[in-house]
């Protein structure tokens, strides 16, 4: 058994009541607060262009502690989980309270959910085994068109044990693997070159990722793209209708909307969804969930970062706010219920709320009636980068995969293209949702505040009337 799996106090070689008493001392007259030890293991290796480019593994430790008072909060962390450390840690995070009391919190419910399973993926298979699984990807991507002229292939896993002590006694622990296998390619012909990529992950081990299907099915994906944006023309631009493919679009409703129903933002009325709760904010039909139960899936958690229970939230319900993702410090503030969305990069960030996977539900029509209904049009099947603004809700997407809709079928590839637009006013212009419900692979990071940490998005196809392109055409 891993040493980790025993309690990472007692693997520290630390006394546990002194631990309490420290823990105690820091949060002595705080509203919440808690420590956070931290144990991860990691390893990435990068196969490319024909050699083993990188192969890294890193260990790494450590805690977090905060005291919360009011709207102030406390943090002082360290990778030297020792009792000195601790004590010095418990005499920075009082300074927060400015010498008042309170009324510390109560603690998170509990729960016997189990998402993932403990076991550690970096044992096995062997390192020679995944460094060949990684040749035998390049040589199959490179033998499928002969236009493939570079390849890129990669895994990584990392495997995670945290445990949150309170100041009242209660202790919660979560061990959380994390898998990802991603390939790039890049086709040419002549003077013109493009690239195509897929890759698929979640919170297992390397068993799925190993099968022959699973990294055929990546590979064939990613030449495939780098094939059409062969021969892709350049995108038009001007306003038209959009058609958004099902899956991994999500992640614009992700970035346009889900940031801005994050219980933080709307507690500091800087969201442009600030004060509309019970309102109107989209179409009928348009229902978005943030659901952080779903068994194995890479922004799934058995509990949050601050030990309360992950949960299926529903943040727009046929259209009207009903809801935001909320951490335990905003919803003591807007005296609102934790949803389980509070989270952290790793013991040496302060948790804050977050997504786990965010997507809309399915519709009624047949995505085929959908493309046949516009005229004149973009169907956007994947995206690469974007840019949103929290406060006005602006947002700008690249499209890594689009085609022409004209006379309502789908046309040439086009690359280049840009969407344009603002989430919350665009919310209301979703005329048509699919009966294709599908999440992404499995391949998603969220930045904020300098934070990233893994989720998931989905949706169906959807019809967006009226969206400003930007193309090259």
């Amino acid at each position: 058994m891993d040493p980790a799996i025993s309690s990472l106090i007692d693997r520290a070689g630390l006394d546990k009541a002194k631990v309490a008493q420290h823990l105690k001392r820091g949060l002595e007259g705080a509203d919440d607060g808690e420590l956070f030890l931290e144990y991860r293991q990691a390893e990435m290796l990068v196969f490319d262009n024909g050699r083993l480019k990188q192969a890294t593994y890193d260990t790494a430790q450590g805690f977090g502690l905060r005291a919360v008072k009011d709207e102030a909060v406390g943090y002082a962390h360290a990778s030297d989980l020792s009792e000195a450390a601790l004590a010095r840690a418990a005499e920075a995070v009082r300074a927060v309270k400015g010498g008042h009391a309170g009324k510390y919190a109560e603690a998170p419910g509990r729960t016997n959910r189990k998402l993932y399973a403990d076991d550690n993926p970096l044992g096995s298979p062997a390192f020679e085994a995944k460094v060949k699984l990684l040749e035998t990807i390049d040589a199959h991507a490179r033998a499928k068109d002969p236009r493939v002229r570079q390849v890129s292939a990669s895994i990584a896993a990392t495997w995670q044990v945290v445990e949150i002590l309170r100041a009242d006694g209660e202790t919660y622990r979560d061990i959380r693997p994390l898998v990802r296998l991603n390939v790039s390619v890049v086709a040419g012909d002549g003077d013109r070159q493009e690239s195509g990529s897929h890759g698929f992950g979640g919170r297992e081990g390397y068993a799925r990722f190993i099968e022959t299907n699973a990294w055929h099915g990546a590979v064939d994906e990613a030449v495939r793209q780098a094939l059409v944006n062969l021969d892709a023309v350049p995108a038009p631009a001007g306003e038209m209708d959009v058609v958004l493919g099902p899956g991994w679009p999500g992640v614009m409703l992700h970035e346009a909307v889900g940031h801005g129903l994050e219980g933080d933002f709307n507690r500091k009325q800087t969201s442009a969804f600030a004060g509309l709760m019970g309102q109107r904010v989209a179409s009928k039909g348009v229902t978005v969930v943030d659901d952080g139960t779903i068994a194995s899936r890479r922004g799934s958690l058995s509990i949050d970062d601050e030990g309360t229970p992950t949960n299926r939230t529903v943040l727009i319900e046929d259209g009207i706010l009903v809801g935001y993702m909320q951490d335990r410090q905003n919803a003591r503030l807007m005296n609102m219920k934790p949803t389980g969305n509070g989270r952290r990069e790793s013991h040496a960030h302060v948790p804050m709320p977050r997504m786990t996977n965010t997507y809309m539900l399915a519709g009624t029509h047949v995505p085929g009636e959908i493309i046949a209904s516009v005229k004149n049009g973009l169907y956007a099947v994947n995206f690469g980068g974007g840019q949103v603004d929290i406060t006005s809700g602006k947002y700008v997407f690249q499209c890594t995969e689009a085609y022409r809709i004209e006379n309502g079928k789908v046309g040439a590839p086009v690359k280049g293209a840009m969407l344009i637009g603002n989430g919350p006013t665009d919310l209301h212009r979703i005329s048509m949702i699919g009966n294709d419900f599908a999440l992404d692979s499995g391949i998603g990071t969220c930045g904020k505040n300098g934070q990233g940490v893994p989720v998931g998005v989905g949706q169906p196809t959807l019809r967006m009337d009226r969206i400003t392109v930007g193309g090259t055409g």
